[in-house]
């Protein structure tokens, strides 16, 4: 979700402006996505290496946390959404801890989409975690193949994501989930995350239909099918 301090310094605002426009058009596409039978969304909201920005931007950041699930979390809970955080939970406070918890006890029961949250969150760390995990566990190493790997990985509950968006204009993914990625189609959009709807989502979903998904193997006349998920939000 790029592009938040861009698009508050563009309209002569501090750089919190535009984080707390970014939790709005989250909750829009959260919505749009459930509307779309889209069963799983996973955002990246704070990444390991976000603790080098300035300290008032990050405080300011954890205190949205709070805001957030105050003021949205009984609308989402409503609309059939599960909450998920995904991340090292060690370095933010109590307070943030138990309004995470908070939100995913509440909305455990639901089954609509499954809304994960990246917070804290690096790729790099998500797979020296799920070693550390296994080896905890008692994996021998030769019996370490993908397969068993993929249990220990912070996202095992949920398949691995067709489709990768990108706001804001870089083109490059920022250790965001980078085992999970491997297959998945990258869309790169130059909308700033404050600023993206859903006409930007459905043209997301439009590029990756046009995508021949081979997943290492050879071109064949029909592309390989999207989840049922995506197939859902695509449409006949």
């Amino acid at each position: 979700m790029d592009g938040n301090g861009r698009w508050a310094r563009r309209r002569g605002m501090p750089r919190f402006f535009g984080h707390k426009r970014g939790v709005d058009a989250l909750v829009r596409t959260v919505q749009a996505c459930a509307d779309r039978g889209i069963k799983y969304l996973t955002v990246f909201a704070f990444s390991s290496e976000n603790w080098k920005r300035p300290s008032d931007e990050v405080s300011g950041l954890m205190g949205l946390v709070l805001v957030a699930v105050s003021k949205y979390l009984s609308k989402l809970a409503g609309e059939g959404v599960r909450i998920r955080i995904v991340g090292d939970r060690g370095a933010v406070s109590d307070k943030v801890r138990a309004a995470w918890q908070h939100a995913e006890a509440a909305t455990a029961h639901n089954t609509r989409i499954t809304l994960s949250v990246a917070f804290n969150y690096g790729g790099r760390w998500d797979i020296v975690q799920a070693c550390q995990q296994a080896i905890r566990s008692g994996v021998a190493a030769d019996a370490l193949d993908e397969a068993t790997l993929a249990r220990f990985m912070a996202m095992s509950y949920a398949p691995d994501p067709d489709l990768f968006i990108r706001t804001g204009g870089e083109v490059r993914i920022s250790n965001f989930l980078l085992w999970q990625v491997a297959y998945a189609e990258l869309v790169f959009s130059d909308v700033l995350w404050p600023d993206f709807g859903e006409a930007d989502l459905d043209a997301a979903i439009a590029a990756f239909s046009g995508r021949d998904r081979r997943f290492g193997g050879v071109k064949t006349d029909a592309a390989v099918p999207p989840s049922p998920e995506l197939a859902a939000a695509r449409g006949p």
